[in-house]
């Protein structure tokens, strides 16, 4: 009588995390998924534990996440694990203001961004 379950948004052999409501802008969250962009997951914590970015710490605990579902809810080897796709997408904008001279109004936005990280076990060679 219902409706089918959601299909799966990945691969057998790939795991996801999203976090969301991210305090920067998306264009400063794409610098940091950028790093760790095609990069075994070992490889991609040891970038993101020595970024200077604020916003690494959270990209951290995402992929942290990623790797703990492949683990546990997908039977997936951690050592094999690569950062297969990591997108960032707008969230919401609070926007607020400030008076200016002569009347004026400066607009003053602050962003909220999210982040989405696929890990896929890949066989080393």
């Amino acid at each position: 009588m219902g409706q089918d379950a959601n299909p799966r948004r990945a691969a057998d052999n790939e795991a996801l995390a999203t976090s969301k409501m991210l305090k920067t802008s998306p264009q400063k969250l794409n610098l940091v998924a950028a790093l760790i962009r095609k990069k075994p997951v070992a490889k991609a914590l040891a970038d993101l534990a020595f970024s200077k970015k604020r916003v690494a710490i959270d990209v951290r605990k995402t992929l942290q996440s990623a790797i703990a579902n492949a683990e546990n809810n997908h039977s997936l080897d951690v050592d094999d694990l690569i950062v297969a796709e990591a997108w960032v997408g707008k969230s919401l904008v609070l926007k607020r203001g400030q008076p200016r001279a002569r009347g004026r109004y400066g607009k003053i936005l602050k962003p909220f961004s999210q982040i989405t990280i696929k890990v896929r076990q890949e066989e080393q060679v």
